[in-house]
This record gives structure tokens, sequence and C-alpha cells, in this order.
């Protein structure tokens, strides 16, 4: 049952996909961002065929299923991701990659590692790792599925007078009729039988079927998802869409699951498209977008790191997402009176006293 591991896997990939796929990536320079090419094609169109939303949700669909993903920079300035290439490893030099190819075109250059993007996903190709449990899950459902459609299933016998003897042409005549017979039963939900003298039909019913069977192979294909999502990261009830724990389930995936994945782009894209000087002195690229908390959800908090003097106005901007304001009361550390030291209010009061 082939359909059985694509399912899963479509389920699952797809679900980290769309994640991701909404993600914006900002090139940061002391926390200001650039908009310049590299913006354009992050955010926008990366090739002439593709808008980002599709490159980033078929980029992840191909890491993760192929267990790596490699992304060229044509000469029009085109981002493309590989179907098929071959990398040479060497141990001191940068990796190559040769006869890459997209679509029906394949590049006759090599392009080495420090031109690219590449990443892998896993020391193993998920697929390669789950063909022994995917056979297993299709030898099982494929059983079941039998035993189901034995479950009311509509049998016949036939009666023959067998007084007369019956030769080889009269035996397939009568195999013939039989099978004309039994094919109006299949097709038509009304079917009339000659009746024939010497030729009786019987209808036999193999029993009740209660709808088990049907729910076992429901359970069956929802257990397969199960393990396909709990080997990435997602949690069970996420995936099925179950609302009991919703929020507990947002944060362990986007934690455990998508924060990761984030992290490897980023290190990937830094490493690639900014150079180490200027990396050093703030110059970046941020994934924004998916890890940010929404402020009105937890305006509460934002109110109380505010008014402890924990971080001041633009450094919380920075933590939600946003850029920090060329405001100066938001660079000013806020401590209310709730947060003040007692001695220094009793400090204060024995001054008081003493210019009394």
């Amino acid at each position: 049952r082939a359909y059985l591991k694509k399912m899963a896997l479509e389920t699952c990939i797809n679900f980290i996909g769309r994640t991701i796929s909404q993600s914006e990536f900002r090139i940061m320079k002391s926390n200001k961002r650039q908009l310049d090419d590299w913006d354009y094609l992050l955010n926008v169109r990366p090739n002439t065929d593709q808008s980002a939303a599709d490159f980033w949700q078929q980029f992840i669909y191909t890491l993760i299923d192929e267990n790596e993903v490699l992304v060229i920079l044509t000469d029009s300035n085109d981002l493309l991701i590989a179907d098929d290439f071959i990398r040479d490893e060497y141990a001191v030099f940068p990796d190559v990659f040769r006869n890459v190819t997209v679509k029906d075109y394949t590049f006759q250059r090599t392009f080495q590692m420090d031109e690219v993007i590449y990443l892998t996903y896993n020391n193993e190709k998920l697929t390669k790792y789950m063909d022994g449990m995917f056979n297993d899950y299709a030898d099982l459902f494929s059983r079941m599925l039998e035993v189901s459609l034995r479950k009311n299933q509509i049998r016949g016998t036939v009666g023959v007078d067998a007084t007369q003897s019956l030769d080889e042409e009269k035996q397939i005549k009568l195999q013939q009729f039989i099978d004309r017979l039994f094919s109006s039963f299949k097709k038509n939900s009304v079917a009339l039988v000659p009746k024939l003298k010497g030729f009786d039909y019987n209808e036999v019913y193999s029993g009740e079927n209660n709808g088990q069977s049907v729910e076992e192979l429901t359970k069956l294909k929802r257990s397969l998802i199960d393990d396909v999502s709990n080997i990435l990261g997602i949690p069970n009830t996420l995936i099925h869409g179950d609302l009991a724990e919703y929020e507990t389930s947002i944060k362990a995936y986007v934690k455990f699951c998508i924060a990761p994945l984030i992290k490897k782009i980023a290190d990937e894209l830094n490493a690639k498209l900014i150079e180490k000087e200027n990396y050093l002195t703030g110059h970046k690229i941020e994934i924004r977008g998916i890890a940010e908390l929404n402020p009105l959800e937890i305006a509460d908090a934002i109110d109380k790191l505010r008014a402890s003097g924990v971080y001041n106005g633009n450094e919380i901007r920075i933590k939600l997402g946003d850029e920090p304001k060329d405001i100066p009361q938001l660079e000013e550390y806020v401590l209310t009176k709730n947060y003040e030291s007692t001695n220094a209010v009793k400090g204060g009061e024995k001054d008081n006293e003493e210019k009394i």
C-alpha cells in the first residue's frame, strides 16, 4: 500500500512546510532592517516560476524527504532548488556539486560549497529509515482490508440439475452464464434473474458488519501518521486538529520542531550570504514570524518587564520581532515604585526628615 507511506509523509512534511513558508527573512544591520536584492529574493520572488511561499514550502519538503536540499544562484539571480546533483566531498577543500539538475536542465558548470545553500536534515534519510515500518503497516493494512471486504459480503450458491452429463463445452457455457449473472448483481442495485428449469440461485448473507473494521482501518492510518509526526517532532494532537491542548501543542511544536529548522536555515544563510567581518559588526539574517509571541496575548508580561527595569522599550520590541524606534523614552529603563528597594524608600524618608 504505497499510498499509506505517501499519505503520512505528505501530511506531516507539508504541515511543517506550510509553517516555515510564513516566515519573514530580514537582513539586519545594527537591529535595523536593510532592504536590498536579497530581501526581495528571500521574501517575494526567489525565481521566475515561484513565489517565496511556494519556494520555502518546496525547500522544506525536499530537505525532510530527501534528507538534504541544494539551492543554487543562477547568473540571472534566480534561486533554484536542485532536483538532482552529485556531491564530491573533500577533507580540506570545499565540497563540489556537479551535474546539478533543475527540472529538465542540467548545469554544465560545477558549484563549490561556498557558492550554494546546502542543508542536511538528519543523519539518516527519512524514507529509508521508515521503509521497514511502512512495509509492516502495509501488510497489516492489506490484511485488515481483506477482512473488512469479506464482512457483510453477499454470496450466492447455484444449483444445477446434474441428471444430465455436462461435457466441457456445456460447462464453459454454464460458467459464462453464471459470470454474467453475478456481473449483473455487481453493477446494478436491482437485477432481474430469469428462472430456468434445473437452475436455482440462492443468496447467502455472510453476517452482520457493525463497522468495526472500518474504524480499525482509520485507527491504523492515524497510528502511522502519529509515528511519522513523532519522528519529526510534531505533537500528535496538533497534526490531527485536536483543540483540547492546542496552546500547549503549539508551544511544543514551535520549540522542538520549528525552532531547530529555523536555526539551521538561518545559520546557513548567514554563513553564505554575510561576510564574516560584517557579521561580527552586527550584520546578519534573522527569520521572523513563527517563534515570536503575540504582544496582545502577553501584554501583562510586557508591562512587568518594562516596569521592573529588566528591559527597556526597544529591547522588548526586538524580542517581539519588531524593529527598535528612535524614541529616547524607549531607550530608558523604567523602575516603578512597586519594584523599588525598601532601603531606598527609607533612605529617602530619612533625608527628608533631615531637611525638615
